[in-house]
């Protein structure tokens, strides 16, 4: 999760992070983090919603598809091996059956009879039987064929004796008996006319459950096996124990049919368990798979799969976020522009106000100024004329002060009207020291007081330029002021201009203030984006500039240390005499 919430925020538009002042907020016309946050969860739910649905479903679909797939396999190797091991105890039985019914008991009773039959018993079935037995109505067994010394042992007090006087027919558990060996026992039994009855029994090996079991073709590390009812292995088992010994699995409830079910180990591994009772006998045929071993194809495919789909997830959401992020992205620039373009405009208006306000100022202050600068020319003239006065250094004095102070009051008026001309924009001839002083001459005042030392250094050749007087003015101006604001008492502002190379002059303005942040230097041209805010500070100023010097076929860079100072650095066309209007004498 946080790796989705770091992508989230780095492909989040920056402007998003930005806390606007109140004010400024109220002049966009969207509610851009609303629309950003709206347009991505649209857009969202649109593709991604779809793709994790039909994922899902197609997942379980195909998931469920595999289980009951693996399910039916066992089932039917469950059925088939039913089958097999009912035909080899139906057939064992019925070559019995037709024994006893087929001889009579006197020549059951004769041994070497008794060996024949087993013997053709054995080449018919595979070497399955292992002796062959009569036994009487009181439990005495008459004649015995086979390897080991069972004549004339009493079975009268045997549950399975019990079992085939009363059924008719048996077969045992596997069990040891008398011989100590696993083996188990079908028997018969048949009436006789006089209303006695004797038992044909035979006893078998477990050798042939054995290999008909260990000649399954089982996948997932399959077990196959038979059990009884009290979950005792009758069989060998690879995984779950040897024949005789419990199993360590749960003994399958009765059913008249195959079941496939699921089981966990303690030790957490899941089993399919498939199993089928076989039909008149004891036994329980069991074929145990690892559910794990039967699915690893899926479950690395369900891992191809998983990664897939966190690329396609991720590659959509990187898709989503970046376009939105570009299309709002831009919306946001056009509203700067148009707030920019606004404030501009205004500014414009409000300069354009000052210069009319400038020049009516000028204009009514330099007729007065006219009429005290005559009439003190006058006075002196007159002065001149008596001697006593003439001779009266203070009284001289003081009227020179007086047109000193009204040539320097005209020398204001002057830069007033010349500042309210330059605020038309105009192509012109511009003498670049000339404008430079100008431009000083409205901070010097300012400097002073600060103990501010300012140093320009104007290299010749800049004297004849061609551009917009004003714009120039308003360019350095601003710059000048940003400068002010940033230096302490007895700062020092250096101003240095030089031709540069094809036909361009660098401009330098720098400061010994206390510089501009890293983070803040990226981003000191963007419009409302001010680090002076607590002093009033709008964030147009060096917008602005920008524009300004962009308008004017220029560039300009910010240099900056902390602690160390701030230095704009213009590069300006220089334009060739001949395509400026000439200078009005």
């Amino acid at each position: 999760m946080s790796g989705i919430a770091t992508l989230i925020n780095k492909l989040r538009p920056v402007f998003l992070h930005r806390q606007k002042a109140a004010s400024m907020q109220r002049a966009y016309l969207f509610n851009y983090r609303r629309l950003w946050g709206l347009a991505v969860l649209v857009l969202l739910v649109v593709a991604l919603l779809p793709l994790l649905v039909i994922t899902i479903v197609n997942y379980r679909m195909t998931e469920t598809a595999i289980e009951s797939e693996s399910y039916l396999r066992t089932a039917n190797l469950v059925a088939n091996t039913h089958r097999t091991i009912s035909y080899f105890l139906s057939q064992r039985r019925a070559a019995l059956d037709f024994i006893i019914h087929d001889h009579h008991r006197d020549d059951l009773q004769d041994p070497a009879r008794l060996a024949m039959l087993l013997d053709n018993l054995n080449q018919s079935f595979g070497n399955g039987f292992v002796d062959l037995g009569i036994i009487g109505a009181d439990g005495q067994q008459r004649a015995y064929v086979g390897p080991y010394a069972l004549k004339h042992v009493d079975y009268h007090d045997q549950p399975w004796f019990r079992h085939v006087q009363r059924e008719g027919v048996y077969i045992s558990d596997v069990f040891l008996g008398f011989r100590q060996v696993p083996h188990l026992v079908i028997a018969i039994k048949q009436d006789c006319p006089d209303g006695g009855c004797y038992v044909l029994r035979a006893s078998l090996g477990i050798g042939p459950f054995a290999d008909l079991l260990a000649g399954l073709e089982l996948t997932g590390h399959g077990d196959a096996f038979i059990v009884n009812a009290e979950g005792v292995l009758q069989s060998p088992s690879r995984y779950h124990g040897n024949v005789l010994e419990p199993i360590n699995l749960p003994v399958p409830r009765s059913s008249d049919h195959t079941e496939v079910i699921a089981h966990t180990t303690d030790a957490g591994e899941s089993l399919l368990v498939g199993y089928r009772f076989i039909e008149n006998s004891p036994f329980i045929l069991m074929i145990v798979k690892k559910k794990e071993d039967l699915l690893s194809h899926w479950y690395k495919t369900r891992i191809r799969l998983r990664i897939f789909l966190a690329i396609s997830v991720t590659a959509i959401l990187v898709v989503i976020f970046g376009m939105v992020s570009y299309i709002v992205g831009r919306v946001h620039l056009a509203d700067e522009k148009r707030l920019a373009t606004l404030h501009q405009m205004e500014y414009a208006n409000k300069m354009a106000t000052i210069g009319r306000m400038a020049a009516s100022v000028a204009h009514e202050i330099n007729n007065p100024l006219a009429i005290i600068g005559e009439k003190a020319g006058l006075i002196k003239d007159l002065f001149t004329f008596k001697a006593a006065y003439a001779e009266d250094p203070k009284l001289v004095g003081l009227i020179d002060n007086i047109i000193a102070a009204v040539k320097r009051a005209g020398r204001i008026t002057k830069r007033l009207l010349t500042f309210a001309r330059n605020l038309e924009a105009k192509i012109e001839k511009v003498n670049l020291p000339e404008t430079i002083q100008e431009v000083i001459s409205f901070v010097e005042r300012d400097a002073q007081h600060r103990n501010i030392h300012i140093d320009t250094q104007i290299k010749p050749g800049l004297d004849a330029l061609c551009m917009d007087r004003g714009k120039l003015q308003q360019v350095i101006l601003n710059i000048v002021n940003n400068a002010f604001a940033a230096m302490d008492q007895g700062g020092k502002l250096e101003i240095l201009a030089a031709p540069a190379f094809a036909g361009r002059f660098r401009l330098s303005i720098c400061d010994n203030g206390p510089g501009i942040a890293p983070e803040d230097l990226a981003r000191i041209f963007e419009p409302f984006y001010s680090t002076k805010k607590s002093q009033g500070g709008t964030g147009l100023g060096l917008s602005i500039t920008y524009s300004l010097v962009q308008e004017m076929g220029g560039t300009i860079r910010v240099d900056s240390r902390l602690g160390e100072g701030t230095c704009f650095v213009l590069n300006l066309p220089l334009k060739p005499e001949n395509t400026c209007p000439k200078a009005s004498p």
